[in-house]
C-alpha cells in the first residue's frame, strides 16, 4: 500500500541541482484529465486506465521503468484528489525520472523517482487557434521518440512554441524531416476535407494520442466520417475545408489559420464542432455507452 506521509505540500519538495533526470532530461510524463460533473456532484477522470497504460509504455520504452503498477497509481491518484478535495476540472501530472545525482547521463542505474501533483489552469483558453509551420522540424523516432512522452523531447515543442509566440501565432504545426505534416508541440492534428477526414500516421513521428483516438471513435461511430491515417503536405493544410487539435489538456481545438491563411471562412466549422460537443459529453459520463471511460472519484 502506498504511504500516506508520501503526500506533502509541493512547496516543501526539493530536487538537487545534481539530479540526473533534471540534467539531461531524463523522465518520462503523462498528462490525465479530470472532468467535473455538477448536476451529478462527480469527477471523472477520463481514460484513466490507458493513460496509465500508454505511461508504462513510455518507461519501458526509454528504459525508465514507472516503480509502480497501473492499479496502484491509480489509487495513488485517486488519494491525492480526495486529498485536494477536488471538484472543478483538473489536470493530473505523474512523472517518472532518474534520481541518482551523477555525472554520467546512463539509463544503467535503478533509481527511480515517481511524482505526481494536479493543476487547476486552462491550458488554452482562446476558443480557436492561428498557427504557424515551424522552422524546427519534429524529432524523428530514431532521435528521441515522440511516440512516448519522454520529458527531453519536449525541448524541440518549447522552441517551436517560442517561435510561433516570436511571430505572433498562437502555437506552431510541426513538420516531419520529409517535409509531411506531423502534429502540434502537444497536439495532434485533423484535416477535413469533403466528407473524409485525415490525421498523420504514427510514422510520421507523432504521440498516438488518447484524444486522437477518441476522436477518432467520434468522427466513425457518431458522424459516420471515413477517418484516415494519411501523411498529408502543409499545401493540403492550407486547402481543407476544417483544421483541429486534439490532446489531453487542450480537448478538441480548432484551427482557423496557418501560416497566416485563413482556413476556409475563417470560423470553427461544423464537423469540428460538433466533435467538440460530443466529446464534452462524453468526458463529463453524460453519454452512456461510453461511460466505461469515465472512472467517478466520489
Amino acid at each position: 500500500m502506498f504511504d500516506i506521509d508520501k503526500f506533502i505540500d509541493e512547496r516543501t519538495l526539493t530536487v538537487s541541482v545534481k539530479n540526473k533526470g533534471l540534467n539531461y532530461g531524463l523522465g518520462c510524463f503523462e498528462g490525465i484529465r479530470g472532468f467535473w460533473n455538477d448536476r451529478k456532484k462527480q469527477l471523472y477522470l477520463f481514460r484513466l486506465e490507458d493513460h496509465l497504460n500508454r505511461f508504462h509504455q513510455s518507461g519501458k520504452s526509454i528504459f525508465i521503468p514507472v516503480p509502480y503498477s497501473v492499479q496502484e497509481l491509480s489509487n495513488i491518484i485517486r488519494r491525492l484528489l480526495l486529498l485536494n478535495e477536488t471538484k472543478s476540472d483538473v489536470y493530473i501530472r505523474p512523472i517518472c525520472f532518474k534520481g541518482t545525482n551523477t555525472i554520467r547521463p546512463d539509463l544503467n542505474d535503478p533509481f527511480n523517482h515517481l511524482s505526481i501533483y494536479t493543476v487547476f489552469t486552462d491550458y488554452e483558453p482562446k476558443p480557436a487557434l492561428k498557427t504557424g509551420i515551424s522552422s524546427w522540424a519534429r524529432v524523428g523516432s530514431n532521435m528521441i521518440p515522440p511516440q512516448v512522452k519522454p520529458t527531453a523531447g519536449y525541448l524541440n515543442s518549447a522552441l517551436a512554441i517560442n517561435e510561433a509566440d516570436l511571430n505572433g501565432y498562437d502555437t506552431a504545426i510541426f513538420l516531419t524531416a520529409e517535409g509531411y505534416i506531423s502534429e502540434g508541440p502537444a497536439e495532434n492534428i485533423f484535416i477535413v476535407q469533403g466528407n473524409k477526414v485525415l490525421t498523420p500516421p504514427v510514422s510520421d513521428d507523432i504521440l498516438a494520442g488518447i484524444t486522437r483516438d477518441t476522436a477518432i471513435q467520434i468522427l466513425q461511430q457518431e458522424l459516420g466520417l471515413p477517418t484516415m491515417e494519411k501523411s498529408f503536405t502543409r499545401v493540403e493544410l492550407y486547402e481543407a475545408d476544417e483544421v483541429f487539435f486534439t490532446g489531453t489538456a487542450l480537448g478538441i481545438k480548432p484551427v482557423i489559420e496557418v501560416d497566416r491563411r485563413i482556413i476556409a471562412d475563417g470560423t470553427a466549422g461544423a464537423v469540428t464542432l460538433r466533435i467538440q460537443q460530443i466529446y464534452n459529453q462524453m468526458v463529463r459520463c453524460e453519454l452512456p455507452h461510453y461511460q466505461s471511460y469515465c472512472f467517478p472519484l466520489y
